[in-house]
């Protein structure tokens, strides 16, 4: 007979090193984040020293270059290293997930020169990164943003507000998506922006219903200066370096869906052991069963799907397609596991003694960052039938 209660992962790992990275996570996971989770959420506390722990462990730099400080693990280890994270608090996975996406640009479109003067910074030596694409008068079309970057000789001038920035405020670098040219998507150029520079600045975070402890604000450039040294890539060619960073950054969202729901199914479950109903256990009546077994069901599905994906991208192959449907599924499937959960509580499900409360409102911003759901499906779509007619 197997142990009864919640179960560790069967993790299907390509290496014995992954699988020893994965060991390692799980108890620094046990001994430094699980602990202090629901108090320091509860209080709005921002996890920065654990953000250091990562870096100066290797897990900040997971998927790229060792050459440059990273780890040079496959997708497919990393997401489930995410997993692991954002199961244990989303704040934490998230932030990971999030600081990846801010060194996505550099490390592919960067010159070598670029990459050798700030990747071992940004990868392994203490700093936290945040993505500037989104403003308050473009979310979904990001191709309309109006931050504008002026040359000035040598320099850049910025000036605009981005919106919606995890990480806002406290980053140490923030990659911005400025507009150089003509209006559309071919006058965006990507620049690395350090967190110090005079002119940038922070609006109050943004009151969330959920991950209070990851600070999301507004950023303001106001006329700052930057080199053309940290120019990202091409003129021009910055809604290129967002998107393909978006690509694998769904994956990183789609794994913590997962990591979420999965801490979501083991509460329940742990919860359902020890809890009795007319004489009997909670495990003995069918019905809840059944809402487990449909809750087991849809994280393995999102699991499988997330690192399907993952494969295909460290194949080399195209995966933007299955990146929109990994996250669409997977966060769609953690709204519904995290609210199944709190229904098996009952009341206690809806009070903040049990962390299943908590995941439910996290849950739902899964389904908004990163592109919405539905910009998901319209990705999804337009991959099998072509662009929809006049856009």
């Amino acid at each position: 007979m197997p142990e009864l209660g919640p179960q560790p992962v069967d993790r299907q790992l390509p290496t014995q090193e992954a699988r020893d990275l994965l060991a390692l996570v799980r108890e620094l996971v046990q001994r430094e984040i699980r602990p202090g989770a629901n108090e320091e959420e509860a209080e709005g506390r921002f996890p920065r020293e654990i953000f250091t722990l990562l870096s100066r462990s290797g897990l900040l730099g997971l998927p790229y270059s060792q050459e440059f400080g990273g780890g040079d693990q496959p997708y497919e280890v990393y997401l489930q290293m995410l997993e692991e994270l954002a199961g244990a608090r989303l704040s934490v996975g998230l932030g990971t997930s999030v600081h990846t996406l801010s060194c996505h640009g550099l490390a592919v479109f960067g010159s070598k020169e670029q990459r050798a003067d700030h990747l071992p910074a940004m990868l392994g030596g203490g700093t936290l990164g945040a993505y500037c694409l989104s403003e308050p008068a473009s979310g979904s079309d990001a191709a309309s943003l109006r931050t504008r970057a002026t040359r000035d000789g040598d320099d850049w001038i910025l000036q605009g507000t981005k919106a919606w920035i995890t990480h806002g405020g406290v980053a140490d670098f923030y990659t911005v998506l400025a507009r150089t040219g003509q209006e559309g998507p071919r006058g965006i150029t990507a620049f690395l922006v350090p967190g110090d520079a005079e002119g940038v600045s922070a609006a109050a975070p943004e009151r969330k219903m959920g991950m209070n402890g990851s600070p999301t604000a507004q950023v303001h450039f106001d006329g700052v200066r930057v080199s053309d040294a940290r120019r990202i890539g091409e003129e021009g060619q910055g809604l290129t370096v967002a998107l393909s960073a978006l690509e694998s950054g769904r994956l990183g969202i789609a794994a913590c869906a997962v990591g979420l729901a999965q801490a979501a199914l083991d509460e329940s479950v742990r919860y359902m052991h020890g809890r009795e109903q007319f004489g009997r256990p909670l495990t003995d009546f069918q019905g809840l069963r059944f809402m487990l077994a449909d809750m087991a069901t849809q994280i393995e599905a999102g699991r499988s799907l997330y690192i399907s994906a993952a494969r295909l991208r460290d194949a080399g192959r195209p995966f933007a397609r299955e990146a929109a449907m990994a996250k669409l599924f997977c966060t769609d499937a953690a709204m519904r596991v995290t609210t199944d959960a709190v229904q098996l509580l009952g009341g206690y499900g809806y009070t903040t003694d049990f962390p299943v409360e908590r995941y439910m409102r996290e849950a739902k911003v899964l389904q908004i960052v990163e592109g919405t759901n539905q910009i998901q499906r319209m990705v999804i779509a337009r991959q099998m039938v072509g662009p929809e007619r006049g856009c």
